[in-house]
């Protein structure tokens, strides 16, 4: 696909337009009102493709729950008994949907317990409607996002199976919200993976969890600030790992948008990102 037709989708998923100036737009740049209903399918999620890891999956067992007063969303444990790490996984900004769901008994089967937490909970919890769910996370306060995800990891690190460490994962607006968790030094944080979320622009000093980052080569909105950010790791020690796949787009992870997801990053990421929290959390 294009190229133009995937960064007009991405500003309009960032909340740069709505609807119906996205579609108008889409229409012109696709000639047409027919062609631009042609591309949709391809641009936008289809989450009938969200169940890589089913449900019923007998190696995991998952429930919807809450695990601390207030803070709700979906757990998932390897069936097997026994004592396993934690994490923590925040959605897009599109809200606790059933791609991340699927993400989320991806890392139970990994040998995780994994709590895909629904940071809307306050908000009366993710809606259907996607552009809702976007228009609901504009409205949260960083405080109160900050607030959520270390009250999750506290809660993680007292779950029943957990052996007390926990790492978070987060895409796009979460992996945002994994970099401020990091700054925020929460002691309680022992890995953070980040999948092109936007970089923090102070406290990187401050950052105690060692930290793996992942980027598409063609997303340039967020890429932007990898330079600064790396300088400034760097320049303070930190302890890092940066990848940047080449021909990735932003959400490149993310199987149920066929314009975006590319298999290959995809996979490699994973089997990175697996390797690198079992080897900080146990």
């Amino acid at each position: 696909m294009d190229q133009k037709y995937i960064e007009l989708f991405d500003r309009y998923t960032h909340g740069a337009m709505n609807r119906r100036d996205f579609l108008e737009r889409l229409s012109l740049m696709a000639g047409s009102a027919a062609a631009a209903t042609a591309l949709l399918p391809v641009l936008e999620n289809n989450y009938a493709q969200a169940e890589v890891v089913p449900e019923n999956d007998p190696a995991i067992k998952a429930e919807d729950a809450e695990i601390a007063p207030g803070i709700k969303g979906y757990l998932v444990r390897p069936a097997a008994e026994g004592t396993y790490p934690a994490v923590l996984v925040i959605h897009e900004n599109r809200g606790l949907n059933p791609h991340i769901r699927d993400v989320t008994r991806r890392m139970a089967k990994d040998g995780f317990i994994a709590f895909g937490a629904d940071y809307l909970t306050p908000m009366g919890g993710t809606p259907q409607d996607a552009d809702k769910a976007r228009d609901m996370i504009g409205q949260l306060k960083k405080e109160d996002t900050l607030a959520y995800g270390q009250a999750a990891i506290a809660a993680l690190t007292k779950i029943a199976g957990s052996n007390g460490k926990v790492g978070a994962i987060g895409f796009c607006w979460g992996g945002g919200q994994v970099n401020a968790l990091a700054v925020a030094a929460d002691p309680n944080l022992k890995a953070g993976v980040a999948y092109y979320g936007s970089q923090p622009k102070e406290g990187i000093d401050k950052m105690a969890a060692p930290i793996m980052l992942h980027y598409g080569e063609l997303d340039e909105r967020i890429n932007a600030g990898i330079a600064d950010y790396e300088t400034a790791l760097k320049a303070n020690g930190k302890t890092y790992e940066l990848f940047v796949y080449k021909g990735a787009n932003h959400a490149f992870n993310n199987d149920t948008n066929a314009a975006r997801y590319s298999k290959d990053a995809s996979d490699l990421a994973w089997s990175r990102t697996v390797e690198f929290l079992k080897k900080h959390l146990g």
